[in-house]
């Protein structure tokens, strides 16, 4: 048996096991989602993050993100926050700003450090795409909804009904117009404006927060005119600020992460 060591943590709720696989390297990252997500029989999380070594010049570390159905995941908002926090203050780095390798581009992480203690970080989460025809089928979508891609495929539906996250996002996220399966948000724009969501998550079902998600919303909302460049996106597990950013086009999303324990697990 092998102890590996790992820390749970979280965005807004959105909780994950981070291992450190530049000291405790993962054969079956897979399986260990599978395992280890399970909040009866395992360690409980939305799934299982990796954090390793650049492939790339370009990026100063890597994350592979694991859902706790074992799929792969392309990008996740509340974990990559987490990954800096991680690195900064386990002191694998002492800079401020981080480029994080993940699968869908390196992000640039911008820690905002008080006293030697992430408080907050922002993402710049690149730029949005609209017409993907690996992950969107549109001429076959159902409903009002706005596709938008954060590196993952998401469904922004605005309603005033969004607690029908559990009864919808099941059948959505496996409909055919999404060949890849899809993340669905519901969304309602409040009288103070900001903007109260709920997530499924593909892989992962209900979750408390999803950064790409409350990234594809707040872009949904301006597209579609229920919002400006800049929203407050209200999750399940708390408040993400996000910013399309007019001059670059990118999407610039802010939010805190939180350690919650250490532990050791056998494999």
């Amino acid at each position: 048996m092998i102890r590996i060591p790992f820390t749970k943590m979280h965005g807004c709720g959105n909780d994950y096991i981070y291992v450190d696989t530049m000291s405790h390297p993962i054969a079956d990252p897979v399986a260990a989602a599978i395992a280890w997500s399970d909040r009866h029989k395992g360690i409980g999380s939305d799934g299982l993050v990796l954090i390793g070594k650049s492939s790339i010049p370009e990026a100063d570390f890597s994350m592979r993100i694991f859902n706790a159905d074992g799929s792969e995941a392309m990008m996740c908002g509340n974990a990559s926050r987490c990954i800096g926090k991680y690195l900064y203050e386990r002191g694998l780095t002492n800079q401020e700003e981080i480029r994080l390798l993940t699968l869908s581009g390196v992000k640039t992480l911008q820690l905002h450090v008080s006293n030697g203690i992430v408080e907050s970080v922002t993402v710049d989460m690149l730029e949005p795409v609209f017409n993907n025809e690996e992950q969107f089928i549109g001429s076959r979508a159902t409903g009002k909804g706005t596709f938008v891609s954060m590196g993952n495929p998401h469904y922004v539906i605005f309603t005033d009904n969004v607690d029908q996250v559990g009864e919808s996002g099941r059948v959505l996220e496996n409909h055919p117009a999404f060949p890849q399966r899809c993340n669905i948000e519901f969304a309602h724009v409040e009288a103070d404006g900001t903007i109260r969501t709920r997530v499924w998550e593909r892989g992962s079902g209900i979750t408390l927060a999803c950064g790409t998600g409350a990234c594809a919303t707040a872009v949904a909302a301006a597209l579609t005119g229920k919002a400006g460049r800049k929203s407050e996106i209200v999750m399940d597990g708390g408040t993400l600020t996000i910013e399309w950013c007019k001059s670059d086009n990118h999407v610039y999303m802010t939010g805190p992460a939180a350690f919650v324990f250490d532990g050791n697990i056998e494999i």
